[in-house]
């Protein structure tokens, strides 16, 4: 980067970081709620770019880029099924967490189940968002950042943390309202990136402008404008076939965007309506994703095809997908790179600053509270979160680099390790919600159990003859030739014996005179106001129009 582009990111800082101090000096938080939900405080504009700056991050930005280098637009199925996933959210998952004064997901269990079910999630939570969530944020927006600025890794992995640690400190207040201020710099160098991008295809092949750029695409890149993969594409075992649109895929989304503390904190702290009007707005932004993140990976494609920076996209002879829009960042103009990066960062800090808010929420309220120190008043409580924002971040720059992040592909790596709880916690929360017999039993299976499930159906080609495994129609060969069962489909899989071996136990201990905890539900929590209903119908009258052209 030059000096044009540093004054640009330093523009930037100065803006979220003055504005940050801004929001923490107008209220300062000594009430744990206020601190870590930002109760009553968040508007529905803040609260859906909250969403989006949280959600969207080097996974999506490297990671999702990185698949559209490989796979193509198939692998925007997961934003926009999860625009669709976020309006069943907003109308069935969001009123019954408001009615029951619901503020975490462990209190949720502890509610609808009991203690033991809440604080076996709770330590799975707070592992996999460590573990795995944490460290990919922090690893993949380091390596983006080191290839762009030419600063050493691990001094960007660092600086990165900081950031986080800083905006974080200061509360979900202070984060909903500066992620205002990062989506709009997400957003726009997000779509100046694709602009440039697809202007650069078009100048390639002797054009211009960013619509020829685009149909230039399609043109020399036909196979990566398929959305959904038969059985024999190399990539099916990523996205199988139908079951994005009608099987494991809403697992994945529903588990992300209804079962997460780490996303719903955001609406916990307002009203129905509010709450519904943010989310809704979330949606909107989400149809735009795949033209920031996945159009940019594919036209890096197309110029890699064409030699244009074949070596920068290679490591001892292998092709490096994740560092296809780095590659193109360090191609845009002296000004709008500054843009771009400052985007990236922002995407990177407002996902590490969510995530580290949320392990802190539920250590502090969910065990240190419930466990530790019942007694803790809310100053103290308020105090523990901030050492938690503090020790989880240092824990994540200490153990990103030995995780193998970079082998797997960034964005794949998070879906299949998340993949792996995210069966079992559907089932019982959605039984939880819907079904007033489920049993503290029947979700204590679905926890441990559908967490062995999901292992054992990952290895389970190490033990079971390949022929027959072929034979089923439910494996396929991966990039080694070991036939696995595509982890989409592994999930729902998991997330159907979940349910019914829940079932049957609940049955079975209902018979026995065992009475469930019961949450308040009546039909009249899920009626939506009309705005509502026109706003919902418009997006999902979009993806269907999507996946009707790119089928």
């Amino acid at each position: 980067m030059q000096t044009p582009d540093y004054i640009v990111f330093f523009i930037y800082f100065i803006i979220v970081s003055t504005y940050g101090w801004y929001v923490y000096k107008r209220k300062k938080h000594e009430d744990s709620k206020d601190y870590f939900l930002a109760k009553d405080s968040l508007t529905w504009w803040a609260i859906g770019a909250s969403l989006i700056a949280s959600n969207i991050s080097a996974e999506q930005f490297i990671g999702m880029s990185g698949s559209g280098f490989t796979m193509g637009l198939a692998i925007a199925a997961y934003e926009w099924l999860a625009a669709v996933t976020l309006l069943v959210v907003a109308v069935f998952f969001i009123p019954i967490y408001l009615k029951n004064k619901i503020y975490t997901m462990p209190q949720f269990l502890k509610t609808r189940y009991n203690e033991t079910v809440a604080m076996i999630m709770a330590v799975f939570w707070l592992l996999l968002y460590v573990v795995v969530n944490l460290t990919s944020i922090l690893f993949l927006g380091a390596l983006a950042i080191s290839s762009i600025s030419g600063l050493d890794f691990a001094v960007c992995m660092v600086g990165l943390a900081l950031f986080a640690i800083i905006i974080t400190l200061g509360g979900m207040n202070v984060i909903g309202y500066t992620d205002v201020i990062q989506v709009v710099f997400l957003v726009l160098g997000g779509l100046v990136t694709t602009y440039l991008a697809l202007d650069m295809v078009a100048q390639h092949f002797g054009s211009e402008g960013p619509i020829n750029g685009f149909n230039l695409l399609t043109k020399n890149s036909g196979d990566h404008f398929q959305m959904i993969f038969e059985k024999d594409d190399p990539y099916f075992i990523d996205l199988p076939g139908l079951a994005v649109l009608v099987g494991g895929m809403w697992i994945v989304n529903l588990n992300y965007w209804g079962c997460n503390q780490y996303i719903t904190q955001r609406a916990l702290g307002a009203d129905l309506q509010t709450a519904r009007s943010g989310i809704l707005f979330a949606a909107f932004l989400k149809l735009l994703m795949p033209i920031i993140v996945v159009l940019p990976g594919i036209a890096a494609y197309v110029l890699f095809k064409e030699n244009v920076f074949r070596d920068e996209m290679m490591l001892n002879g292998e092709v490096m997908a994740d560092r296809a829009y780095p590659v193109l960042l360090n191609l845009l103009p002296v000004g709008l790179k500054g843009l771009a990066f400052a985007a990236l960062t922002a995407a990177v800090v407002a996902s590490l600053a969510g995530k580290a808010n949320s392990i802190a929420t539920i250590f502090t309220l969910d065990i240190y509270k419930k466990v530790l120190n019942p007694v803790a008043d809310e100053k103290r409580q308020v105090e523990v979160g901030r050492w938690v924002i503090v020790i989880s971040m240092i824990m994540a720059v200490v153990i990103a680099p030995y995780l193998g992040i970079d082998k797997k592909g960034g964005f794949q790596y998070i879906q299949e390790y998340t993949g792996f709880v995210s069966p079992g916690i559907l089932a019982m929360f959605l039984l939880g919600f819907f079904w007033k017999k489920a049993t503290s039993n029947a979700a204590l299976f679905a926890t441990i159990g559908g967490f062995l499930l999901s292992i054992i159906f990952k290895f389970i080609p190490d033990y079971v003859d390949l022929q027959f495994l072929n034979s089923t129609g439910f494996s396929v060969a991966n990039a080694e030739g070991v036939y696995e069962i595509p982890f989409i489909d592994r999930m729902g899989f998991v997330f159907m014996i979940c349910v019914l071996v829940m079932y049957l136990i609940s049955i079975y201990e209902n018979r026995n005179g065992i009475i469930p905890n019961a949450l308040k539900v009546d039909n009249s929590m899920f009626r939506t106001t009309p705005g509502f209903a026109v706003g919902a119908l418009f997006i999902i009258g979009i993806i269907a129009a999507l996946y009707g052209i790119y089928w």
